[in-house]
């Protein structure tokens, strides 16, 4: 059962948007070392090793892994697999600006996904925090001028950032249903997670094989790549996904899905900070609308 949202529960919340941001930051920097879906394969290599010394011990016999394996391959697809990869492919074909864009409708989706499949109830303030929420985003992609909106086109890949979106939506939403995972797995949060980056590393490994078969993929290895790779495993991967895993099934995902918003608010600052550049009036300005629609979406 969801709860009502506290300090220590938003600032876990706020924990996964600062780390994806620097996962964008930091994927940019690499993007000419190595394939995008064999990065995001990589990553999740890594953070399976960092997890096994962990909660190694749900792969024996009786663990509940085996038992609930379907649930758990399900989740790793969604969430670990088919999310990551789409935003790949999707940033092929499509410029980051309109794939943030794209990506600032998951409050929208996590609503409807919940209504519509998991019974969820929708409030007007919920509908109205989203709106609040995505005029932040808004602002933050057309850096205070509207008329920069007016330029966006929209691509092939655009489609893919939807599906993305949904995937994730999805995935949420299955995190918010304890009552589908054995308890002792659910008890240990590296357990729950490994359990799902055990089944994502299987289909992240499966697209990145296709990317080598379909294209002319190459490595560079460096200690930049090797540094970059250590990052986006520990922090993206495990803190984030703890922290988000954990913020859901305390708040539930149309609450949770207010937080993912702040993303592009943090690429931004990061991005000004790794060019020198000083935050703007407009910075300050979305993260009042996001900040603002998290609180209104948030009220009983």
């Amino acid at each position: 059962m969801a709860r009502k949202l506290t300090f220590s529960t938003a600032a876990m919340l706020v924990i996964p948007p600062l780390l994806w941001a620097g996962n964008a930051v930091v994927g940019r920097m690499v993007h000419t070392l190595v394939p995008p879906i064999t990065l995001n394969f990589l990553r999740w290599a890594i953070a399976f090793l960092i997890l096994l010394p962990l909660a190694g011990s749900i792969f024996r016999p009786g663990s509940g892994l085996w038992a609930y394996r379907r649930r758990f391959a399900l989740l790793g697809l969604l969430g670990i697999g088919l999310y990551n990869a789409l935003q790949y492919l999707a940033l092929q074909s499509s410029t980051p600006i309109n794939v943030t864009l794209v990506a600032a409708s998951m409050p929208v989706w996590m609503l409807a996904i919940g209504r519509l499949f998991f019974g969820a109830s929708v409030s007007r303030t919920q509908v109205a925090g989203a709106a609040l929420s995505i005029a932040g985003v808004l602002l933050v992609l057309s850096r205070g001028d509207w008329q920069q909106l007016l330029a966006l086109r929209l691509v092939p890949g655009d489609l893919f950032m939807i599906l993305a979106t949904i995937a994730w939506s999805v995935y949420s939403w299955l995190l918010a249903l304890p009552d589908k995972d054995p308890a002792a797995l659910r008890a240990n949060w590296a357990a729950f997670l490994l359990a799902q980056v055990a089944f994502g590393v299987l289909w992240s490994g499966a697209f990145a094989a296709g990317e080598w078969a379909m294209s002319a993929a190459q490595i560079h290895w460096s200690w930049t790549l090797a540094a970059a790779l250590l990052y986006v495993a520990a922090g993206p991967a495990v803190i984030a996904f703890r922290c988000w895993g954990a913020g859901v099934q305390r708040v539930g995902p149309n609450i949770a899905a207010f937080f993912s918003n702040l993303t592009p608010l943090f690429a931004a600052l990061l991005s000004s900070a790794f060019l020198g550049e000083l935050p703007h009036a407009y910075h300050v300005a979305a993260f009042a609308l996001i900040v603002g629609g998290i609180i209104l979406s948030s009220r009983r």
